[in-house]
């Protein structure tokens, strides 16, 4: 593989929750652009060249918080004297299915669970005998419940249970999938099956939602100071937090901030915005930081942000509506209520409500390529790059991991 086919390759992430429903880790993928599948096949050495650098260049590790990542190994990978230069705490290494229980396999197993390395087992649907020595080695088996009824899942976890093994579910697609997999005893859950919207007819938003979005469409339509401070001060909780995160921020003032007019004018309005938009996903979450949709929400915006600066420089408008565009787009996810209903009293620009409404438009190109890039879906995200000239995979993936740094950065901040 070419230096330049190396810059073709996509940096893929999916979120894996734990039993509480808390951000654990993201599978990270690395595919090409001409094929749907983890480019470990074409070119070992570049390739694993390639993963190393994502955890030195890309600054994946700082990216990834607290969370691990999980990366594909094949066969020809597993081998490789690379694989020993990644991180050991950061990472799981995801033997996949493809490798065969060799004695040398076996060995290599052993020898870098000895140095530090956590191993998981891809895409198990059965429990064949020639991988038993393979089973007794990982920590981690992943089951593939996609192709499995109800019935066989359950008599594979059955079997699973006894050998103290931790039981992740993978390609779980619905909230349903996810609370049966947590019944039968799995602790891991991969997918974006949180982030799909559950539509409640007459369903309202709960009453520090309402105001977040008040407080928001006064920003929007640049009211004055003095109005935001009225609106702000029948809310407490909101008036500490703002007080509190102003006065950490610093913003070199030398006397603190006791004031909501003051805060207001320190903070500014751009940032107190995007604080109010991140906090309508935190509202009453005391587990902030490791909320996956607020992480998800604001890793989106920030992504969009940084690649509608690359396509417009020094338009700092533009960039602030791909921001809201990407918070905005996972709010049905959170309120259960369609966009068109959300967006409709918050007097957005044409621009942003085109895009989260109709898709249209560079910002929903930009949208397109931020849910591209989240699902791993190649061909979708080659499709939106194209309409976007002037943005390389090698640009997005460093945006992808400057975004998760933020997103993890503030998640902190935005608690209520």
């Amino acid at each position: 593989m070419s230096e330049n086919a190396a810059d073709q390759l996509f940096l893929g992430r999916q979120p894996i929750l734990d039993r509480n429903q808390q951000l654990f880790a993201y599978e990270l993928l690395f595919r090409s652009g001409s094929r749907n599948f983890a480019d470990v096949t074409c070119g070992v050495q570049a390739t694993a060249t390639v993963i190393a650098n994502a955890f030195t260049e890309l600054g994946v590790e700082a990216a990834l918080g607290n969370c691990r990542g999980f990366i594909n190994v094949d066969e020809a990978f597993l081998f490789s004297d690379l694989l020993e230069l990644l991180p050991r705490h950061a990472v799981v290494l995801e033997i996949l299915e493809t490798v065969p229980p060799t004695p040398a396999v076996i060995e290599r197993c052993i020898a870098l669970k000895a140095a530090g390395f956590t191993l998981a087992l891809d895409d198990v649907v059965q429990l064949a005998p020639e991988y038993a020595e393979l089973l007794a080695l990982v920590e981690i088996v992943k089951v593939d419940i996609q192709p499995l009824s109800r019935i066989e899942l359950m008599q594979l976890v059955m079997k699973l249970k006894p050998m103290g093994k931790t039981l992740l579910a993978e390609k779980v697609d619905s909230r349903e999938q996810m609370e049966q997999c947590l019944k039968l005893g799995f602790t891991l859950f991969q997918g974006y099956y949180f982030a799909k919207p559950t539509i409640i007819s007459g369903k309202k938003l709960d009453h520090s939602q309402v105001s977040l979005m008040k407080l928001m469409g006064l920003l929007l339509g640049d009211a004055a100071t003095s109005e935001i401070e009225t609106a702000l001060k029948p809310e407490p909780g909101l008036t500490i937090n703002l007080l509190r995160m102003t006065n950490s921020v610093g913003s070199g003032a030398t006397e603190k901030i006791t004031s909501l007019s003051h805060a207001i004018t320190v903070l500014g309005r751009r940032q107190l915005q995007r604080w109010l938009q991140l906090l309508v996903f935190s509202a009453g979450n005391p587990n902030a930081a490791s909320n996956p949709l607020l992480l998800l929400s604001a890793t989106r915006g920030r992504l969009m942000e940084l690649m509608a600066t690359e396509l417009q420089p020094g338009d700092n408008g533009f960039a602030d509506q791909a921001f809201m565009a990407g918070i905005m787009s996972l709010m049905p996810a959170l309120v259960g209520q369609p966009i068109a209903e959300i967006v409709a009293p918050l007097g957005l620009t044409a621009n942003v409500r085109d895009a989260l409404c109709e898709g249209s438009g560079p910002l929903g190109a930009l949208l397109r390529l931020a849910e591209s890039s989240e699902s791993g879906d190649i061909p979708l995200l080659s499709a939106a790059l194209e309409t976007l000239p002037g943005l390389s995979p090698k640009a997005l993936n460093r945006a992808q991991t400057q975004a998760l740094q933020w997103a993890n950065s503030i998640g902190q901040e935005a608690t209520v």
